[in-house]
């Protein structure tokens, strides 16, 4: 329900369009191949192919290995198999950091699905983007459109705006752990593809059950951006509501129970048993999370996301490695420990490093080659000494000047500049008294109001601004590649409603935790955001995507 003084947000374009093209050309394609009454698909692939045709359609049988035929098309298409209630996310298969590697194969992928929305709901008026990979895929696009000859041109335009960010322009809010509902279903039981498989933990049988996760579970869509501690409070609610609805029976007449019975009872059941499995998968997040010391955990990355408490905070991490308690979670702390701190010094790098390969292994030794690389496990020595000299330098030239120059820093050592960016954009709440949780007032309640999501903050600035105006200061700490470009065209020709729908594109992975966010901001706007991603991401699928680069 929209507060007072806030609009309503947009009605999101009508993307069912895209699920039957996909199907079309799945069916064409297959129809196409020779032998196909023998063709076998991959098991991995099932669950994405099953979101645009279903297994009745394919009259196929998944085999667990070999190569699959289709599997060239489906990297493209793939895109639309995962349409949610206000967001169309893909399931690209682990796009996560290849992007930021100098493997550029998803940029012709992102360019040629922004065609084809451009065809069907555009043409966007302004487009914004940040990141050498953002700018690469917008370039591609704008020439694939020239080619074409703007096939969305002369229509009305459903789609105002399009953002394209690049993961590596924030991978703190990737390496944070997820507190909102659909995040830590995620974290804990991995969704695929929009759904998710619940054990008998959560069923309360020695049965799985494969449960789809979008607007048509009623349930779910009002919990999945709700903080996880307002979840147990709206769920126990909500089975008192379905009881007093199922003793409403009583005193029926007969005419009064045939309608009961034929109009609603079959919903009752079925939202009782989505009830039920939420309040099961609720148990079992709890139960995993205390376990892993989940509240101890939050403290040190919100420590960390502050900057106070540090040498605690490296404390903590060092017991976590002696305890053995997980290696991708060990790793993700000195990761985020390492980005916020603009690198480690060489002492704590070497001693972390040192105590990590003793507990869990020396094959993880190339995987800290890869983060270094990446730029989210560093020693701090190379980059203190260049902030120094752009100290220096900066105080006898002009800002533009210096900009440039810290541009050519940048280039020869990564640096995240996390603790100045925060401080530029005000992305830690300064508080009197609690975080209200249940009534939250920004974005960052998505992380108990310790943070806003930086990229998230970012899209909102640009926004809001209409352009990169005023944040020169922060485009130079996050190393540039930002575009804005704006279709007056277009612009004029988009109704109201359109020009408050966001295309917001992730280029190597977006969070749950970053789509509740910006849905937040939506409702607080009034403005509807649609999301395209590579694939949906977390801070454990991001530690193992560098792990598995050894491999």
């Amino acid at each position: 329900m929209a507060a007072a003084g806030r609009r309503d947000a947009p009605e999101a374009p009508d993307f069912g369009i895209l699920k039957r093209l996909a199907r079309d050309q799945l069916i064409y394609l297959l129809e196409q191949l020779p032998g196909k009454k023998d063709l076998f698909i991959e098991a991995d692939l099932m669950s994405p192919l099953d979101r645009i045709a279903n297994v009745s359609i394919l009259k196929m049988s998944p085999a667990t290995s070999g190569p699959s035929t289709c599997s060239p098309w489906m990297r493209t298409s793939s895109a639309w198999s995962c349409p949610s209630s206000s967001a169309t996310t893909s399931c690209l298969p682990r796009a996560l950091v290849v992007l930021q590697e100098g493997d550029h194969r998803w940029i012709n992928s992102v360019a040629r699905a922004l065609q084809l929305l451009n065809s069907l709901y555009g043409p966007f008026g302004r487009a914004y983007g940040i990141g050498r990979c953002a700018k690469m895929s917008y370039e591609l696009w704008r020439d694939l459109e020239e080619e074409s000859e703007g096939d969305g041109q002369g229509r009305k335009p459903e789609i105002g705006s399009i953002f394209l960010m690049d993961r590596d322009t924030d991978y703190v809010t990737a390496l944070c752990s997820q507190v909102v509902y659909e995040g830590l279903v995620d974290d804990t039981f991995r969704i695929k593809c929009g759904s998710v498989d619940f054990g008998p933990d959560v069923t309360s049988s020695d049965k799985s059950i494969k449960v789809l996760l979008n607007a048509q579970d009623k349930v779910f869509s009002q919990i999945r951006n709700e903080h996880f501690s307002s979840v147990f409070g709206f769920l126990s609610q909500k089975s008192r509501n379905l009881q007093a609805q199922y003793d409403r029976r009583r005193g029926m007449d007969i005419k009064q129970m045939k309608n009961f019975v034929s109009q609603e009872l079959k919903g009752l059941k079925q939202e009782h048993r989505l009830l039920s499995l939420h309040i099961g998968a609720c148990e079992s997040i709890m139960k995993k999370k205390t376990k892993q010391d989940f509240q101890e955990m939050i403290k040190a990355e919100h420590s960390l996301l502050e900057g106070f408490d540090i040498r605690e905070s490296t404390s903590f991490i060092e017991e976590h490695i002696d305890r053995q308690v997980s290696p991708i979670e060990s790793l993700r702390l000195m990761c985020l420990l390492s980005i916020t701190e603009n690198g480690l010094v060489p002492k704590d790098y070497r001693s972390l490093k040192t105590q990590y390969l003793q507990s869990y292994g020396p094959e993880h030794l190339l995987t800290f080659h890869n983060l270094k690389r990446i730029g989210l496990l560093t020693e701090q020595a190379a980059g203190e000494t260049l902030t120094a000299v752009e100290s220096r330098v900066s105080k006898l030239v002009t800002d533009r000047a210096a900009g440039k120059i810290t541009d050519a820093f940048n280039s020869l050592a990564r640096k995240s500049n996390f603790r100045a960016i925060s401080k530029k954009l005000g992305l830690i709440p300064r508080l009197d008294g609690e975080y209200d949780l249940k009534m939250p007032r920004d974005m960052a309640y998505v992380f108990s109001g310790a943070y806003v999501p930086l990229s998230c903050k970012i899209i909102e600035q640009v926004l809001e601004r209409r352009g990169w105006q005023g944040l020169e200061e922060v485009l130079r700490l996050l190393n540039g590649h930002e575009f804005s470009v704006s279709d007056s065209t277009a612009e004029d020709g988009a109704a109201a409603e359109a020009q408050r729908v966001v295309l917001a594109v992730f280029l190597g992975g977006c969070t749950f935790s970053e789509i509740a966010a910006l849905r937040f901001l939506g409702k607080e706007r009034g403005c509807k955001f649609i999301f395209l991603t590579t694939a949906i991401t977390n801070s454990a699928r991001v530690m193992e995507a560098m792990s598995e680069a050894r491999a």
